[in-house]
């Protein structure tokens, strides 16, 4: 949580200031190749050279006839917003950062965790978060590297900004993760003297606000960065995890806007892949199709002017020809019927081949779509569109091999996007006393324990699609081998491999019984069928004893020796004489 003081300290900004100008002096040697990007894939996106916004520049439609590149970005946009973070199902799932199975699967701190879910997902669908995301992956999917910034919020508890290519800049650390965060943005003075106060502006603002220029412009730095001075375990906006410094272009070195400070990293700084561990920016697969869509524009317009030269070919006239040409519909040309082949017709003709024409350019869409994996994501978009639900064996039954390549931007996005985002999420809800509360029992079992958080998105699923795979086929084998030699199937711990099988594919703790409930369930139907035993063996015995009994009788009754005796005489005869 950022803790502003919206007080003029006079101390002296000139390291910060230092450290902006390196961090964007280092940003702008990116520039060059990411103008051209927005300038053929993304002419919406983009934010360069201090232009001032609110200016309604218009697509240049002269440089870019063809929008296959823009129109593959969005639906990867929105193909990684359906898939990855689909605001209409649970798409992650908090848990324990430990060892303790036992703990995992104890029902009331699975509650809890579930509790914790739906508050996470209802506070993102509350706010602004999805449609910054969808943002967000649009600017990795041209751009190679996106830039948003979690604050938080006294109404929606959190909201997320998100800065296209060129307004910001990224600093790393030693482990090669963003952790500075420069950003050079227009305000007004209005906006200026309502969020950091009239006493903090220069005197110019205050001026200019007072002479009601409430809607002119001016040039504001951002920095957040390591706050390298901090006191650990003091609370006061100086000793943050991270500090944050706004002031005023020109305004004097003593001076700021605003001194302040986060206890987690606000910004969430994804990049789609490096090429070095010192890159701060990454390449997405707008730099891979740049140069297939400057040769898609330059085919369409060939293909247009080819078309249009067959269609209304460049005229010459003789001078026999009277007053003005009308090459209009039903237009009249008067010319002297006197001269041979007098008139108008064709300087030149051609007969392109159009049709080749327009089969390279399919086929020039069809590799740009590829490189944006637009069918894999349009399988996702229009399921969602449609409230159909994709699975993760569909998807790898269909897209197994994109899946592949899309594994490692999967681990980026969790690691550099979503877990900051839950983690930052998580911190201001406990601190601002919006979590699900926890029960005595629970907070003395899970006190001081972490939270790491799993994804069970459709995408995420399918990730571990090959696990399962692996799985099932381990089982499968083990099955086939305990038919010949059945002590094979001891190896199996089946409760394992179905507990295993239930994370992969995000089942709800809700709906999976933990050991002990299990225990329970498989000791009172142990005993159950134990009394049946025991039933079915009494049974037994008492028919046994009946059919006894019956003979005994049918052997006294049954005369032998001429009437002298029965059989049962003569047995008992026959027993004493041995």
């Amino acid at each position: 949580m950022a803790i502003d003081t919206y007080q003029n300290k006079k101390l002296n900004r000139e390291g910060f200031a230092k450290r902006a100008v390196s961090l964007r002096q280092d940003g702008a040697l990116w520039h060059p190749t990411l103008k051209e990007i927005a300038k053929y894939n993304c002419p919406t996106r983009g934010f360069f050279d201090d232009k001032r916004p609110n200016d309604g520049n218009k697509i240049d439609h002269k440089t870019v006839i063809n929008s296959c590149a823009e129109e593959a970005g969005n639906t990867l946009a929105s193909g990684m917003l359906s898939g990855l973070t689909s605001p209409s199902r649970p798409w992650v799932r908090p848990e324990l950062d430990t060892d303790d199975q036992d703990l995992m699967e104890y029902t009331p701190v699975k509650t809890w965790l579930d509790g914790v879910q739906k508050w996470l997902l209802k506070t993102y669908a509350q706010s602004n978060v999805y449609g910054s995301l969808f943002s967000i992956y649009e600017e990795l999917a041209h751009f190679g590297t996106a830039c948003g910034f979690l604050q938080e919020d006294y109404r929606e508890i959190v909201r997320m900004r998100v800065y296209t290519a060129g307004e910001y800049y990224y600093g790393c650390g030693a482990d090669g993760r963003v952790n500075a965060f420069y950003h050079r943005f227009w305000k007004t003075v209005g906006q200026m003297i309502q969020e950091f106060g009239i006493e903090n502006c220069t005197p110019q603002v205050q001026t200019a606000y007072k002479a009601h220029q409430v809607d002119q412009w001016r040039i504001i730095n951002h920095l957040v960065e390591t706050n390298d001075d901090r006191i650990p375990d003091h609370v006061d906006y100086k000793n943050m995890a991270f500090r944050s410094i706004y002031w005023e272009e020109g305004a004097p070195q003593d001076e700021f806007l605003s001194l302040g400070g986060y206890e987690e990293y606000p910004v969430l700084a994804p990049r789609w892949a490096t090429s070095t561990t010192a890159d701060a920016y990454g390449k997405g697969p707008g730099w891979k199709a740049l140069g297939h869509n400057r040769m898609l524009q330059k085919m369409e317009k060939d293909y247009l002017l080819a078309l249009a030269k067959v269609n209304r070919p460049p005229l010459q006239c003789d001078a026999s020809v009277q007053g003005e040409v009308n090459t209009a519909p039903d237009g009249v040309t008067r010319f002297s019927a006197m001269t041979p082949n007098a008139g108008l017709k064709p300087a030149y003709q051609i007969n392109p081949d159009l049709q080749n024409m327009q089969m390279k350019i399919e086929k020039t869409e069809a590799k740009i779509n590829k490189i944006y994996f637009a069918d894999l994501f349009m399988l996702l978009a229009n399921a969602e569109k449609v409230g159909r639900d994709v699975t993760a064996y569909e998807i790898m039954e269909k897209k197994a091999e994109a899946m592949q390549i899309l594994g490692p931007l999967l681990e980026s996005v969790e690691s550099e996007l979503l877990n900051p985002m839950n983690d930052r999420t998580l911190m201001i809800g406990l601190r601002t006393g919006q979590l699900p509360p926890m029960s005595e029992e629970v907070a003395e079992l899970v006190g001081g324990m972490n939270i790491k958080f799993k994804y069970i998105s459709v995408l995420a699923q399918a990730q571990r699609m090959a696990g399962l795979a692996a799985i099932d086929q381990f089982a499968t084998g083990v099955y086939q081998d305990a038919q010949v030699v059945p002590s094979a199937i001891d190896i199996l711990d089946v409760d394992k491999k179905n507990e295993e099988k239930a994370k992969m594919l995000g089942i709800p703790a809700t709906i999976v019984r933990d050991k002990k409930t299990m225990a329970v369930t498989r000791k009172a139907r142990a005993d159950a069928e134990a009394q049946a035993v025991e039933a079915a063996q009494a049974a037994q015995i008492a028919e046994t004893a009946n059919k006894g009994s019956a003979a005994v009788k049918n052997l006294s009754q049954a005369p032998v020796d001429n009437g002298q005796g029965s059989a049962l005489d003569a047995l008992i005869k026959g027993a004493s004489k041995q």
